[in-house]
C-alpha cells in the first residue's frame, strides 16, 4: 500500500511565484530583526536629544566668547553621548525597561555596544579628568548622577501604579480589604490617572535637571571657570526645558478640550508657570544675573504657550508638536548666545 504524504507548500500571491513570495518573507523578518536591535540599542526618547544638546551647545556659545578651547568641548560632548546612549543598552540587557534582550544573539549584541560605548566614554572623559584637570566636573557629574537615580525611582513607582491600576476589576476585588480600616474605612487604592500623571512629568524634571547640566559642564571645561555665569546657563536651560516640558504634557492630555475657560481649568498650573517664568526673567535681568534682554530668547516659548489657551480647536499631531518644540528649542538657543555674545 503505497502512502501520500501530503507536503505544505509555499504560501502563493495572486501572480507572484513562491520563490519571491518566501524572499519577501525573509526580508521582511530580516528588517523586523534589524528594527527590533535598533530599538534596543538606541535611545527612545527623541525629546531627550534636545534636553541634552541644546544646554551644551548654549553654554560652548557663551564660553567661546571668552575662550576658544575646542578640544576639551569635543571631549566632553563625546563622553556626555556615549554616556547617554549608554543607558538604553544597559536597561534592555538587565531588563529593566520595555524592550529587553530575549536571546543569546540579542544579549551578545547588547554586551557588544555596551562595551563599546563604555570604552567611548571613559577614554573622552578620563582624557578631560587626567592629572587632576577639571575638578569640578566630578561635582557636576555627581549631581547629575543622583538626578538619573531619582528619575529611575520615579519611573519605577509611577510604573508600578500604573499596572496596579490596570488590574482587572475582580481581582481588586477578590484582593484583601486590609486598608478598610484606614481613617474614614476607605480603600487606599491609588487615587488617580492623575497622579500617575504627576509623577510621569516630575520624573521628567528630575532627568532634566541632569540633563541641562550639560550646559555649565561645557562652559566650565572651556573656560575653566565654575562661576555666576555657569550656574545661569544652568538655570536658564532648566526654565526652559521646564516650560516645554509642561506645556507639550499639557497638549497631550487636552487634546478634546476647546474654549478659554475650560483650557484654563485644566492648564491652570501651566499658566502659573507661564506667568513664574516670566517675573524670574525679569527679576534676573533687573539684578544683573543675565543681560538685560536675555528674556528675549524666552519670547518665542512664552508666547506660544499663552496662544494655546485662544487658538481654534485642531487635531494633535504628534510629530509636528515635536517639530514645532524643535524649533523653539534652536531658537533660544541662537537668541541666548547671541544675548551674551554681542557687546553691551
Amino acid at each position: 500500500m503505497s502512502t501520500t504524504v501530503a507536503v505544505a507548500q509555499p504560501k502563493k500571491m495572486w501572480g507572484q511565484p513562491p520563490s519571491t513570495v518566501l524572499n519577501d518573507d525573509l526580508g521582511a523578518t530580516a528588517k523586523a530583526r534589524r528594527e527590533r536591535r535598533r530599538a534596543l540599542i538606541v535611545p527612545r526618547e527623541h525629546g531627550a536629544w534636545g534636553l541634552l544638546l541644546v544646554p551644551m551647545i548654549t553654554g560652548a556659545g557663551v564660553a567661546f566668547r571668552q575662550s576658544f578651547h575646542v578640544l576639551p568641548f569635543l571631549l566632553l560632548l563625546t563622553g556626555a553621548l556615549a554616556l547617554f546612549c549608554l543607558r538604553t543598552p544597559v536597561e534592555s540587557l538587565l531588563g529593566t525597561s520595555a524592550m529587553r534582550a530575549q536571546t543569546k544573539d540579542e544579549r551578545q549584541t547588547l554586551a557588544a555596544a555596551v562595551g563599546a560605548l563604555g570604552a567611548v566614554a571613559a577614554i573622552a572623559l578620563g582624557s578631560l579628568l587626567w592629572a587632576g584637570h577639571n575638578p569640578y566636573l566630578w561635582l557636576i557629574g555627581l549631581g547629575a548622577g543622583i538626578c538619573f537615580a531619582a528619575q529611575s525611582l520615579l519611573k519605577l513607582k509611577s510604573t508600578s501604579k500604573l499596572m496596579w491600576r490596570q488590574l482587572p476589576r475582580l481581582s481588586r476585588e477578590t484582593l484583601p480589604r486590609a486598608s478598610a480600616a484606614s481613617p474614614g474605612g476607605k480603600a487606599e487604592w491609588p487615587r488617580s490617572r492623575h497622579s500617575t500623571r504627576q509623577l510621569r512629568m516630575l520624573s521628567e524634571v528630575v532627568g532634566t535637571i541632569g540633563l541641562t547640566a550639560s550646559a555649565p559642564s561645557a562652559y566650565y571645561v572651556i573656560t575653566g571657570k565654575l562661576g555666576l555665569t555657569a550656574w545661569v546657563l544652568w538655570l536658564a536651560n532648566l526654565l526652559f526645558a521646564g516650560d516645554q516640558i509642561h506645556y507639550v504634557q499639557l497638549r497631550l492630555h487636552t487634546v478634546r478640550i476647546a474654549g478659554l475657560r475650560a483650557k484654563l481649568a485644566q492648564g491652570w498650573s501651566f499658566a502659573v508657570g507661564q506667568a513664574a517664568l516670566t517675573v524670574v526673567l525679569t527679576l534676573a535681568g533687573i539684578a544683573g544675573l543675565m543681560p538685560e534682554f536675555a528674556s528675549l530668547a524666552f519670547a518665542p516659548l512664552l508666547f506660544r504657550g499663552w496662544f494655546y489657551f485662544i487658538q481654534k480647536p485642531a487635531p494633535l499631531l504628534v510629530r509636528r508638536l515635536g517639530w514645532s518644540e524643535l524649533s523653539h528649542a534652536v531658537a533660544f538657543c541662537i537668541l541666548f548666545i547671541a544675548v551674551f555674545v554681542l557687546p553691551r
